[in-house]
């Protein structure tokens, strides 16, 4: 499994970014995703998880009411909508998949057997 993440870039604080993160390899089976990001000098920490069927969602709280996360099943494709970035969102983002059979979500980096490459989100005038 394969997964390329993009859509990364700088960005004004308030403003909104859309990233794209395109699985492949192995045939998508509707894995659990999630997005992950890395500040400098910081851990890495979930930012949106989507379960397989995408009727569960979670959000970290510093993100809520701003971020949305979705997947688009028939392109193999899930998206992170960023929106009202403000600067602590400079980071790398990770996409992740977590191959579980079963229609949950999963928040712990340890969950997530797959990982993208990361794309940069610069936040700043």
């Amino acid at each position: 499994v394969q997964l390329q993440a993009s859509g990364g870039g700088l960005v004004q604080p308030g403003g909104s970014l859309r990233l794209s993160c395109e699985v492949s390899g192995r045939t998508y089976n509707y894995y659990v995703m999630g997005w992950f990001r890395q500040a400098p000098g910081k851990e890495r920490s979930i930012v949106a998880a989507i379960s397989r069927s995408g009727g569960t969602l979670y959000y970290a709280d510093s993100v809520k009411g701003r971020f949305t996360i979705s997947r688009e099943d028939v392109k193999n494709m899930v998206y992170l909508q960023l929106n009202s970035l403000k600067s602590e969102g400079t980071a790398v983002y990770y996409c992740a998949a977590d191959t579980t059979p079963y229609d949950v979500i999963a928040v712990l980096e340890t969950s997530y057997e797959f990982w993208g490459q990361g794309t940069q989100v610069t936040v700043s005038s």
